[in-house]
């Protein structure tokens, strides 16, 4: 799905890049074959997914000043890889995954990894002005995703003496527009969870959802500049080759493998050919999370596709990826998914 801005995909198994011209030839094929791909929504509008490609739709609404929010959901037939041209006014951007992931590439481009995924769980702050960003998404994942979108612009009308104790942030606040960045925060906490659940669950209509959906996304981004603060203030970010990033892929992989039976921070440190600091502070760069944070993450998605198939037991579901207490295992995926395993496996069985 095209942004108005994870599972990786092997490269042998990339599908075609579309390009703009591309998408709308494909949404002009869908409109022929009379497909509604635009309808006005509540404070805004929703465009829909070609249905060749899978069903989901986008719903933009234009807030005051240069804000906005974009909620997209779907769920792709093929994997979808699009190549985005972001210009000199591409906004600063929130982007909160609560399912589903993403691969992107923006090659060439200084400051910015050359790639890097999204995660479900996970949340992000960019400003990727005048480049083009390729953007992958794999099939047969559920996609939800929260934007917050600000001109730049919004923010001359604030006091700016002290603007964020963050360079990148403080170049683009004071106006220097051209600054890009690219920055993961980490695990959606249960306060951010909350606001977007607000959000994408919205009781208002008219100026109230106007002033509500407004005063959520400020919090949000409220919460993303005092995460990013706090990551800042705690450990310098360090500098990452393009080996070092190979290798952290190499340790994902192998916590994937082995997830049942993982191997010790030290040990997959020396698997890999890296120091435990660099290991640890790598991850938190490239996956927005700790090496623990990843495993964890990982064992419960697995858990969520075992827990379709009804015949697993609960407790033979969480062996298999890895938790030898069942109760443990169920407290941490009704924390990870706000529904018991037992709860969710019956639902989907139904």
């Amino acid at each position: 799905m095209p942004s108005s801005s994870c599972p990786s995909l092997p490269r042998s198994a990339r599908p075609p890049t579309l390009s703009t011209t591309d998408w709308q030839a494909i949404c002009q094929q869908a409109q022929q074959r009379g497909e509604q791909l635009c309808q006005t929504a509540a404070g805004g509008t929703q465009t829909f997914l070609p249905q060749r490609l899978g069903k989901g739709s986008e719903h933009h609404i234009n807030l005051r000043g240069g804000l906005s929010l974009t909620i997209r959901q779907g769920h792709l037939r093929r994997p979808l890889r699009y190549a985005s041209e972001h210009g000199a006014d591409f906004p600063l951007v929130a982007k909160f995954y609560l399912s589903g992931s993403s691969r992107v590439e923006t090659p060439n481009v200084a400051n910015v990894k050359s790639t890097y995924e999204e995660r479900q769980g996970c949340h992000y702050l960019y400003h990727l002005p005048n480049l083009t960003e390729v953007e992958e998404w794999p099939a047969n994942e559920s996609l939800q995703v929260v934007y917050v979108c600000v001109e730049p612009n919004y923010f001359r009308t604030f006091e700016m003496g002290k603007a964020a104790p963050i360079t990148s942030l403080q170049s683009l606040l004071h106006a220097e527009t051209s600054h890009r960045f690219h920055q993961p925060l980490g695990r959606i906490t249960a306060e951010i969870g909350q606001i977007l659940r607000q959000i994408t669950h919205c009781p208002y209509a008219g100026i109230m959802q106007q002033l509500y959906l407004e005063s959520k996304a400020l919090e949000l981004l409220t919460l993303q500049f005092a995460t990013w603060a706090e990551q800042h203030s705690q450990q310098p970010a360090i500098a990452l080759k393009s080996p070092d990033i190979e290798q952290l892929y190499q340790a994902r992989d192998i916590l994937q493998q082995q997830a049942d039976q993982p191997p010790s921070l030290t040990e997959l440190a020396r698997q890999v050919g890296l120091n435990d600091r660099k290991l640890k502070q790598g991850f938190r760069q490239l996956f927005g999370t700790t090496v623990f944070g990843y495993l964890q993450n990982y064992r419960l998605e697995q858990a969520q596709l075992l827990l379709k198939n009804a015949d697993f037991t609960i407790a033979q579901v969480a062996l298999k990826v890895g938790y030898t207490n069942p109760e443990a295992f169920s407290t941490a995926f009704r924390r990870k998914f706000a529904v018991s395993p037992k709860a969710y496996q019956l639902g989907r069985h139904r």
